[in-house]
């Protein structure tokens, strides 16, 4: 089965993800302006960790974003704080979803949740867009290269963000979660070398360079809904992971989609990107450098690494919920079974690292001269 078809559409609501569309319904005509019922329900297929309903009426459609039942995390699931990037995006015309109103009610339906706008479109499964005209594929790229770099733009301050997350230190606390996520998961999942080696690489070897701006923290193709005709993106979903974080670990988890194939993560490694009108990795870091105000951008191999590493150690912790039994998705078995192909690939960017340092050195310790003698 296909990318497309396990995650386009929606499903009647399963067993134990339901709630009272008659409460549901009551809240909304206090609180959503314009909505008349009755009301219908479906739950959109795909890996969300919010579970997200399409709710249909006659006249209009929304979408409901909900936490999940039962015990979480500290801080997981904040359906509020995805509410709240929402409507501080939206004064500054980035391409989000209306949000009508948020509920910190559990009597409603048993979580919080908020309800968005329905927004009609096409969302891209395969990274090579396929289905697309040859001519107009680039397009697609510099659309996505381009709402990334308008986002990492924005003036976070000036929209009430101050305190959406700490402005320093992001790559250092995001290796130190997932760190501690790895390790704590070595029992149930079992140990990876690459993964060791990456813990202890890793934290040693963190650019010194500090930039603070709004970070999506998940912005691949398939969080992304088009224009139905046109190369133009129309919303970005998805925004759990979202923070303020350093802006180039964004963008080369986005640009890591030049690395990895086409797998339970979609991407372009094997593609012929000249044959399909893509642009190069070169080309695509240019164009959001020319964007940001970037002469260039250095350290990439280690972002790369870094993003490679946290998939993984994501990928590890749904191996340790199968072995524990408490893995919730289909594809948790393919998930798994990633963990070590991902782990390897992240080390791979080291070792170009490496080997970029020791032919700097070995040309810095050739004798330089004129080649005459005399």
């Amino acid at each position: 089965m296909s990318r497309a078809e396990e995650f386009s559409g929606t499903t009647p609501v399963p067993a134990g993800q339901g709630f009272s569309e008659t409460k549901l319904a009551r809240w909304m005509e206090q609180h959503v302006t314009g909505f008349a019922g009755p009301l219908r329900v479906e739950q959109f297929k795909g890996g969300q960790s919010n579970p997200t309903y399409w709710l249909r009426t006659p006249d209009r459609d929304y979408v409901l974003r909900r936490k999940p039942s039962g015990p979480l995390l500290k801080g997981a699931h904040a359906v509020d704080r995805e509410a709240k990037i929402l409507q501080a995006l939206e004064r500054v015309a980035f391409p989000v979803p209306h949000v009508f109103a948020v509920c910190t009610d559990d009597d409603v339906i048993g979580t919080w949740f908020y309800v968005m706008e329905f927004i009609r479109g096409r969302i891209f499964w395969d990274a090579s867009f396929p289905g697309v005209a040859n001519a107009e594929r680039s397009e697609y790229f510099d659309s996505m290269n381009r709402t990334l770099a308008h986002l990492h733009c924005v003036d976070f301050a000036a929209i009430g963000l101050t305190a959406y997350g700490a402005s320093g230190g992001y790559i250092e606390r995001q290796i130190a979660r997932w760190s501690r996520q790895y390790e704590g998961d070595i029992a149930s999942a079992g140990r990876d070398t690459n993964m060791d080696r990456l813990v202890e690489w890793l934290p040693a070897h963190v650019p010194a360079t500090e930039e603070a701006s709004i970070v999506h923290g998940d912005f691949r193709v398939d969080n992304l809904i088009f224009h139905l005709t046109r190369p133009q993106i129309v919303a970005v979903l998805d925004w759990e992971l979202s923070t303020i974080g350093h802006p180039l670990a964004d963008f080369t988890y986005h640009l890591m989609m030049y690395r990895i194939g086409s797998g339970v993560v979609p991407g372009l490694a094997g593609a012929d990107l000249r044959a399909l009108n893509i642009p190069s990795e070169s080309e695509y870091i240019a164009a959001y450098c020319a964007r940001t105000g970037r002469v260039a951008m250095p350290n990439v191999d280690y972002y790369v690494a870094f993003n490679m590493f946290r998939l993984a150690a994501i990928f590890h912790g749904i191996r340790g919920r199968l072995s524990r039994g408490t893995a919730s998705s289909a594809r948790a078995e393919d998930y798994a079974q990633e963990v070590a192909p991902m782990a390897r690939l992240a080390w791979e960017q080291v070792e170009r690292i490496d080997e970029a340092r020791t032919g700097r050195e070995q040309e810095s310790a050739e004798p330089i001269g004129n080649g005459n003698s005399r």
